[in-house]
């Protein structure tokens, strides 16, 4: 695909061109300019959002919202609404400011900044950068919801760049997959959506530093990473089993207990002084429902299934639901782990936690749409085929229309749930897929590109090249088979000394 793609520009490169001698258009500058462009084309997808109209007091500027814009125009993002709904306009201090909302059952509320220490320290910190912005008289002017979502996406965009600068680290001799990552639909669509662009900063820096053998480094960026969305301490499982493998469970140790300090050190002063507000993050996510973008709303979707709750009335958990989704996510992790310790060679760390990232999405009751950023970097390193990622991604970045279609309603000319819930599933199938394509290129390493280009595990670290050394506690059943020699194969026996005589004959 690349080298047809290449003829636009000359087409591939002859046999007498000078590789890696241009000083200055470097593999990872080209890389860097691929995602400029398309966080540009991200940030025009969602400019219409925050479209200024004299809709309000006596001809005020307003945000314009008018005809269910953010729908129709698909540009809508979580950052704008949130504005107001965190209290952020009132220059309110998260988790300390709280606020009451009318309850489904006619009661009151009592509400608090809903995301994690870190995200939601980075609204904040973006709302005092508006408001000063605002204040300075010479600076171009907007309304402060504008302000405030350039900001923010000014430093998601920035986050997004580390997140590709360590995906072109970690991509060893296959550099240009990183362009992939780059030049996903799926930055258009979602990188200002929310803050998980943080995330994957986070994360992609950690599993960096794991690369070159900084495992407490490492631990801390994956720990700030959990304190963002909880996705990067997930990783810590893949390097588990891996570090099982080869014996080096005292650097996991280290990774480990440094991410676990990290994530302390950085809810603590917060859990503290704010203790009911730190909490609404896991009080939240433990009282809601499946989500429109789950499986389990799939198939409320097409069978009318009440649930595993069943109706669940005004302030009721679906405590089953919860049981199951983290049952499920278990039972996921315990396969992944079976597939590395028995594979007949050690698996790659990325195919690792491309399955783990991708198992808890599909089993979660919730997959907000941005969440499939988290797979972008992991996916083009775990399973670097173009066309396959790039189906995958642009089905995912698809999803989108009919979501909004959704969202507007069949009265205002939108679409039914079913066109929505639909495009999920095949969005759900295509990620299946791509797992079973992993686990075979896990049994199957001939067909691994990474493998077959001359690596072993560019992100591996200590793990890369290193021979299996189980434990003596790990159990025959769960170490890889000895594999069988054909016949045909096998050395013949050596042959009985032949007699002077039989030399001669």
């Amino acid at each position: 695909m690349v080298a047809e793609l290449s003829t636009v520009v000359g087409g591939p490169v002859g046999k007498h061109a000078l590789v890696g001698r241009q000083r200055h258009i470097t593999p990872l500058r080209v890389i860097f300019a691929f995602t400029v462009v398309f966080l540009a084309l991200g940030w025009f997808g969602k400019a219409a959002c925050i479209q200024q109209a004299p809709n309000g007091p006596g001809g005020e500027l307003g945000l314009d919202w008018s005809g269910s814009r953010q729908y129709v125009a698909m540009c809508y993002s979580d950052v704008v609404p949130l504005y107001g709904a965190e209290r952020l306009d009132q220059g309110a201090f998260p988790y300390k400011k709280s606020w009451e909302e009318p309850g489904s059952d006619g009661s009151t509320i009592t509400r608090y900044m809903e995301y994690p220490v870190v995200a939601g320290l980075y609204q904040y910190v973006s709302m005092q950068v508006a408001h000063a912005w605002s204040a300075v008289p010479w600076l171009p002017q907007a309304l402060a919801v504008a302000l405030y979502f350039n900001v923010v996406a000014f430093g998601s965009a920035l986050a997004w760049i580390v997140t590709i600068w360590a995906t072109t680290m970690l991509a060893g001799r296959r550099v240009w997959d990183a362009a992939l990552a780059a030049c996903s639909p799926l930055v258009i669509v979602h990188v200002f959506t929310n803050f998980d662009a943080l995330a994957t900063a986070f994360a992609s820096g950690g599993l960096l530093a794991w690369a070159r053998r900084r495992p407490v480094l490492a631990g801390v960026l994956l720990g700030i990473g959990g304190a963002t969305k909880l996705y990067p301490l997930f990783l810590l499982g893949p390097l588990l089993v891996l570090c099982i493998r080869t014996g080096n469970i005292r650097d996991w140790s280290r990774t480990t207990a440094a991410a676990l300090s990290a994530w302390v050190l950085v809810n603590l002063p917060i859990a503290l002084l704010f203790p009911r507000g730190w909490s609404e993050f896991f009080r939240l996510n433990s009282d809601r429902g499946a989500d429109p973008d789950s499986l389990y709303n799939v198939a409320r979707s097409f069978t009318g299934w009440a649930g595993f709750d069943g109706p669940l009335g005004p302030g009721e958990k679906p405590v089953i639901l919860n049981l199951v989704t983290a049952l499920l996510f278990v039972v996921v992790c315990l396969a992944i782990g079976w597939v590395a310790l028995t594979a007949p060679r050690r698996p790659r760390l990325m195919q690792l936690c491309f399955l783990v990232v991708a198992g808890f999405l599909l089993t979660n009751k919730v997959w907000s749409p941005q969440y499939s950023l988290w797979l972008v970097p992991l996916a083009v390193l775990a399973l670097p085929h173009r066309r396959i990622l790039l189906a995958w991604m642009t089905i995912d970045a698809l999803v989108w229309v009919p979501r909004m279609m959704y969202y507007l309603g069949v009265a205002d000319k939108g679409l039914p749930e079913q066109y929505f819930t639909a495009t999920v599933l095949v969005r759900d199938l295509t990620v299946v897929g791509l797992c079973v394509l992993v686990v075979r290129q896990i049994y199957r390493p001939v067909d691994d590109l990474v493998r077959r280009s001359g690596d072993d595990d560019p992100a591996g670290g200590v793990l890369d090249g290193a021979p299996d050394a189980y434990p003596s506690w790990v159990p025959a059943m769960v170490r890889p088979r000895p594999v069988e020699v054909p016949i045909a194969d096998a050395a013949p026996p050596p042959r009985a000394p032949r007699s002077p005589a039989t030399d001669r004959a």
